[in-house]
């Protein structure tokens, strides 16, 4: 028997593998969170894919196989794109919004899966359910580095980073778990900036704000309307009015 992570398969192409396990993984996260991870059937999946019973079969050994690998598929996204997006970001609180931004975006296109990952997990062989929770832990571990570079550079007050990065975490997954409901209230790009402006700005120094406000000016996405606002003032402020103003002491 292989390893915890490994999924066999019958079919040696790996393009038509990969191809698909994504149509069968995609069937199977809208059944499971729906019906729930137990309740459904193997023939319920292949006829929610549009397939054969043994052609999944040919692809997954059993039901678990296929329950990992939704699971995965989650985690795996996280892992790979959240850095892709952090490229070439230099500034710590601009990294610190940006991996936010990517992180809520991409929940938000694997919303059931999301939600499947917290109600299934439990559902897993104990070996692979370690590696799920592994890879969470790598993902926090990310939030976690770009809060200490914001303290650590002086942007953000002192604070808990660990229990801090559990928390922009839940707000991401939020997204996903009460959707039917934020929904009504927030688009996708407003709920990240009231919860950048919620769980960010108040831990920011003055000269975390100052860079928060230098990404406003790009993107509304990583801010407050406040600090959109207060960005914009400044800028059209003529030269002759900013110099009479006191210099400010250096953060």
């Amino acid at each position: 028997m292989g390893s915890a992570g490994d999924v066999q398969a019958l079919v040696t192409d790996p393009k038509l593998v990969e191809e698909r396990r994504g149509q069968i993984v995609r069937a199977a996260v809208k059944l499971f969170s729906e019906d729930g991870y137990y309740t459904t059937t193997i023939q319920q999946i292949a006829r929610q894919a549009g397939v054969s019973t043994g052609l999944i079969y040919q692809y997954f050994r059993d039901k678990d196989d296929i329950l990992f690998l939704s699971l995965k598929m989650v985690l795996d996204s996280y892992e790979n794109e959240i850095p892709t997006q952090l490229a070439g970001v230099e500034h710590p609180v601009e990294r610190l919004c940006v991996a936010v931004w990517a992180y809520c975006h991409i929940v938000d296109g694997l919303r059931e899966a999301t939600v499947l990952a917290y109600r299934s997990t439990k559902s897993l062989r104990p070996d692979r359910r370690v590696l799920i929770k592994d890879a969470e832990s790598r993902t926090n571990r990310l939030i976690e580095q770009c809060l200490h570079a914001c303290v650590e550079g002086g942007y953000m007050q002192p604070l808990n980073e660990y229990l801090a990065s559990y928390q922009l975490v839940m707000y991401a997954h939020s997204w996903a778990l009460k959707h039917w409901v934020l929904r009504e209230h927030y688009s996708l790009e407003s709920y990240i900036g009231e919860g950048i402006k919620l769980m960010i700005e108040p831990f920011l120094t003055a000269k975390g704000r100052r860079g928060l406000a230098g990404v406003a000016q790009r993107t509304a996405a990583f801010s407050s309307e406040s600090l959109i606002a207060e960005s914009k003032s400044k800028a059209a402020e003529s030269p002759a009015r900013r110099r009479k103003r006191p210099r400010a002491v250096a953060a």
